[in-house]
C-alpha cells in the first residue's frame, strides 16, 4: 500500500527550515522525501497549506501500566489525537514488568499511582504488548518496581543477595532490548534506596550504553526530603544528587520534568540551567524534558505532614496539635510561595463529585469553612487518597524559557483517570507547545525538532524522529492556522491534528479518530 502526502510545508525533524514538498510512505516505511515527488501510489492525500513532520514522540509517559486493560484505547485515544505516535515509558521508576509473576507486593509496584494488572519479566511483556498497543512504546525499567516486587515498602536497606535479584531484572529486560531505566526518589519505596543500590542499577544501564531517567527528590525550593536548613536550595540538591548518579555510573542522565514548584523556587532558574550547562560543556550526556502547563496532578496530601498523621484522631483534635498543624502548613505554604487557591481538586471519592475542579477557598466558600478545615476535611472524606492539581510550577517566562533551552524536550507525564477531572496535558499538551511557540516567534522547526528528532537522538531510538527514506511511518500532518485548545476544558478535543499515521496505518484521519492496534514496542539495538 502506497500514500503519497502532496504539497505540504515538510519539517523534516532536523531542525532545517521546512520546505514544500511531498511524502511517500510504503507499508510501513517511508520511502521518499523531497519538493516533488512523481510516482503512483494507492491514495494521495493533498495537506496543501498543511505542515507534515514526523510522528510525535512524548519524552516522558506511563502508558505502560494501561496496554493489557479491557478498555486500554481509552488510555492512548487523547494522545492520539494530539498527534503522539510514540511515548516513551517506565519512568519516575514504574514499569509493569521487572517483577516475578508470584511476587506477594504487586499492590506496590505502581507506587499507588498505577495497577500493574499482571506483573511479569521483560520479554513477557514484549510478547503481550505487540499486538495490542495503539501508539508505540520504548520501555525503562523502573526500580522502584523492580525494588518493590522484591521488598514491597521495606525501608531497609536490600542485602547483597537483594541487590544481585534487582540487578538480573534488569539485565534481562536490558539484554532484551529495554532503553534503559527509571529512578523516582520521590516515591516509595524508590525513596528507601541506598547508594550502593541505586548505583549497582545505574552501573547496570550504562553497560549497556542504556539511559537513565531520575525523578529527583526535590521539585522545589524546600521539600520534606532534606533538612530545612541546607546551603543550597533543595531543586539545587535534587539535581546534585542525578548529577553524581550519572558521574558515579556512567550512564547517560535525563532529569524528568525539570518543574519549580511554588513561586520561591522560580528564582533558581538560572542556577539550575547554568548547572545543566557546566555538565554538558564538561562532556556529561546530560539534558532535561519539561511541560507546558503552569500546573500538574499531586496528591492531597502534599502538604500534609506526617506526624499529623500518625496521631489518633483524639490527639488529632486537641487545639494545641491542631495549632502545631495550621502553623506547619502554614509555613509550608509561605516557603514554597504556594496558597490554598493553588490547590484544585481532582478527585476525591465516588460519592462527593461536588468537589471537582473547584479549589480548596471555593469549596470552604460553599460549605461556610475555614480553608484548613475543609482541607482537612477533603483529607478525610478521600481517606487520604485523594487527588488534586497543584499550581505554580512554572509561569509563562520559564516555560518560554525551557522552551528554546537546546538541552530541552517535550513531555506529557500524564494519563486518563478512571475518575474525577482529567489532567488537561493527556489531552492538549503538544498543540499548546505548537500554539505557545507561535505566539512567542519560536520556530516551527525548533518546537518539531524537540518532539521528534531530538528525542528520538537522545534515547537513541532507531528509525524514528525523522521523515527520512527507510525510516517508520510515523506522520503527523497538522493545521497550525486553524490549530485549537481549551484550557477551561481539561479533556478538550484540540482541533488542528489532521492526520497521525502509525507503523504506515492511518489512525487519525481527517481529523477524524479511527483507531487500531498498530503501535509496537520499539527496541534498542543491540551493539
Amino acid at each position: 500500500m502506497k500514500t503519497l502526502f502532496k504539497g505540504g510545508l515538510i519539517y523534516d525533524g532536523t531542525g532545517a527550515r521546512p520546505f514544500t514538498g511531498d511524502v511517500l510512505i510504503e507499508d510501513d516505511r517511508i520511502v521518499a522525501v523531497g519538493p516533488e515527488v512523481n510516482a503512483e501510489a494507492d491514495k494521495v492525500i493533498d495537506i496543501t497549506g498543511k505542515q507534515i513532520c514526523p510522528g510525535l514522540i512524548d519524552a516522558h509517559s506511563h502508558n505502560d501500566f494501561f496496554y493489557d486493560r479491557d478498555d486500554a484505547e481509552k488510555y492512548y485515544k487523547p494522545f492520539i489525537e494530539q498527534g503522539i505516535t510514540t511515548q516513551i515509558t517506565g519512568n519516575c521508576s514504574f514499569s509493569p514488568f521487572g517483577a516475578d509473576p508470584d511476587t506477594p507486593y504487586r499492590d506496590k509496584l505502581g507506587g499507588g499511582l498505577f495497577d500493574a494488572k499482571a506483573p511479569c519479566s521483560f520479554a513477557e511483556f514484549k510478547k503481550r504488548a505487540n499486538g495490542n498497543l495503539f501508539v508505540n512504546l520504548v520501555p525503562l525499567i523502573g526500580q522502584g518496581s523492580v525494588r518493590a516486587g522484591i521488598s514491597g515498602y521495606d525501608p531497609s536497606p536490600l542485602t547483597q543477595a537483594q541487590i544481585d535479584q534487582e540487578i538480573a531484572h534488569v539485565r534481562e529486560a536490558m539484554e532484551g532490548g529495554a532503553f534503559g531505566g527509571s529512578f523516582g526518589f520521590m516515591y516509595e519505596p524508590d525513596r528507601y534506596a541506598q547508594k550502593d543500590e541505586i548505583l549497582a542499577f545505574a552501573k547496570e544501564i550504562a553497560k549497556y550504553d542504556g539511559i537513565v531517567t531520575i525523578h529527583p527528590r526535590a521539585n522545589s525550593a524546600i521539600s520534606a526530603d532534606y533538612p530545612l536548613v541546607t546551603r543550597k536550595s533543595h531543586l539545587e540538591l535534587g539535581l546534585d544528587e542525578a548529577v553524581d548518579i550519572m558521574h558515579k555510573s556512567g550512564c547517560r542522565l535525563e532529569y524528568s520534568h525539570l518543574i519549580f514548584v511554588g513561586q520561591r523556587s522560580w528564582k533558581y532558574l538560572d542556577k539550575m540551567l547554568r548547572t545543566f550547562r557546566r555538565e554538558v560543556n564538561n562532556g556529561s550526556p546530560i539534558a532535561f524534558d519539561n511541560y507546558v502547563f503552569h500546573y500538574g496532578a499531586s496528591v492531597i496530601t502534599v502538604v500534609f505532614p506526617g506526624w499529623y498523621a500518625q496521631l489518633t484522631p483524639e490527639e488529632a483534635r486537641k487545639p494545641i496539635n491542631r495549632r502545631k498543624l495550621e502553623l506547619t502548613i502554614l509555613m509550608y505554604r509561605k516557603l514554597l510561595g504556594i496558597d490554598w487557591d493553588d490547590m484544585v481538586v481532582a478527585y476525591i471519592s465516588d460519592e462527593h463529585p461536588e468537589y471537582e475542579g473547584k479549589t480548596i477557598p471555593q469549596c470552604a466558600a460553599e460549605e461556610g469553612l475555614e480553608n484548613l478545615d475543609m482541607y482537612l476535611k477533603l483529607v478525610e472524606l478521600s481517606n487520604r487518597a485523594g487527588s488534586i492539581y497543584l499550581g505554580k510550577y512554572y509561569n509563562e517566562d520559564i516555560i518560554r524559557s525551557l522552551m528554546n533551552d537546546e538541552l530541552s524536550i517535550f513531555m506529557t507525564d500524564a494519563w486518563v483517570v478512571d475518575k474525577g477531572l482529567q489532567n488537561i496535558a493527556a489531552f492538549q499538551t503538544f498543540p499548546q507547545f505548537f500554539l505557545l511557540a507561535k505566539k512567542d516567534g519560536i520556530p516551527i522547526q525548533k518546537v518539531v525538532r524537540k518532539m521528534t528528532g531530538l528525542t528520538a537522538d537522545r534515547f537513541r531510538i532507531p528509525e524514528r524522529g525523522y521523515l527520512r527514506e527507510g525510516y517508520k511511518a510515523d506522520i503527523t500532518v497538522i493545521d497550525l492556522d486553524n490549530m485549537k485548545v481549551d484550557e477551561s476544558k481539561p479533556d478538550f478535543r484540540p482541533e488542528g491534528i489532521v492526520h497521525v499515521y502509525v507503523n504506515g496505518q492511518a489512525v487519525l484521519e481527517d481529523g477524524k479518530y479511527l483507531g487500531g492496534r498498530q503501535g509496537e514496542v520499539v527496541l534498542k539495538p543491540k551493539k
